[in-house]
């Protein structure tokens, strides 16, 4: 089977796409400089797949480390990137620390790639592009304007996206394709590999496990004055493995010579949006668990609402999001267990 780098394979969607690729029998190198993962994440791979896949401790930004991976790796024939910075808040107060790491890695990683006459890349982007789309675009579909970014991370996602465009404009052998994310939330179902924010999260849902575990005090809730039915934000909750599930498929796409164009894209979510509040209070049914939470003003570069219209994703890479709510947010409660020994 093939050859995958995996960029950022020890972190939170790299992890369950390496266990989903190792599964369909490929073969994974995975590069990650644990800046936002752990190396136990390695463990909970092999304890999944039975199968300890190749480990690399590289940041991406260093162009002699990788170009002695690739040297290492010459079979390499694809490339899934997920290596990144990715806290909206974050990039607001640290707008340099996510241009250099987000933009400069994936330039390293191309130019290598080039050097190397590696053709495939699939890249994790963002439902972040669209900004706040207008009324009339949801749910956004992959010809939804790309709007002016609300943060930082959202601008790298946009200028990468950009970046790969340019590049394979410029190389005509280069494949690209595109997996704009909506909201990943879940574990997997073994609850061996899950989320694994450092401090205090800047996502959902490991907000409401931590808070429902007792590491936090209370959940807040960034608004509940937006203009939605019940005053909090909407997203498009999507299951971990469903997500991972994606990659492999478009992979398999791309590697059987099946892509339409040279540049394709896809959004990947579930086709339904999820208030915060519903994310709450099915948690709540569905563990039996009390989330005691505040709401909060609201947070600096937050869209108000959007979520997927993933047909194209649905009928191109025969996939579909399709995991029950509350089978997900069980998967997340028993990841969360798992982390702080809390027996039954």
């Amino acid at each position: 089977m093939s050859r995958i780098l995996v960029t950022g394979g020890l972190g939170y969607i790299g992890s369950h796409t390496v266990v989903e690729l190792m599964q369909q029998g490929h073969n994974v190198v995975i590069v990650d400089n644990l800046s936002n993962s752990t190396i136990e994440v390695l463990e909970g791979i092999e304890a999944i797949t039975n199968t300890k896949p190749c480990f690399e401790n590289l940041d991406c930004n260093d162009y002699v480390g990788m170009e002695r991976l690739f040297n290492s790796y010459p079979d390499i024939d694809a490339v899934i990137h997920f290596a990144a910075s990715k806290a909206v808040g974050e990039s607001v107060e640290k707008p340099l620390l996510y241009y250099r790491n987000n933009i400069g890695s994936l330039v390293v990683l191309l130019e290598l790639m080039n050097a190397h006459g590696v053709h495939n890349i699939v890249f994790s982007s963002s439902c972040t592009v669209y900004g706040q789309p207008d009324e009339k675009h949801l749910p956004v579909d992959e010809n939804a304007p790309i709007q002016k970014a609300l943060s930082p991370y959202g601008n790298t996602k946009q200028v990468n996206e950009q970046i790969l465009r340019d590049t394979a404009h410029a190389n005509k052998s280069l494949n690209v394709v595109l997996l704009r994310y909506f909201n990943p939330i879940g574990a997997h179902p073994t609850a061996l590999i899950g989320e694994l924010p450092n401090g205090i999260p800047n996502n959902l849902l490991p907000y409401v496990t931590q808070t429902a575990a007792g590491v936090r005090n209370e959940l807040k809730i960034f608004g509940d004055d937006y203009n939605t039915p019940d005053g909090s934000c909407i997203r498009d909750y999507i299951y971990v493995v469903d997500l991972a599930k994606a990659h492999v498929k478009a992979l398999q796409r791309m590697l059987h010579g099946e892509c339409d164009e040279q540049v394709e894209v896809y959004n990947l979510g579930t086709g339904h949006g999820v208030s915060v509040f519903e994310i709450v209070n099915t948690f709540k049914e569905v563990t039996g668990v009390n989330l005691p939470y505040v709401v909060v003003g609201r947070r600096e570069g937050d869209i108000e609402q959007v979520w997927a219209d993933a047909t194209k994703a649905n009928a191109k890479l025969n996939w579909k999001a399709d995991t029950p709510l509350a089978d997900v947010l069980k998967s997340a409660w028993e990841w969360e267990k798992k982390l702080r020994n809390i027996a039954e």
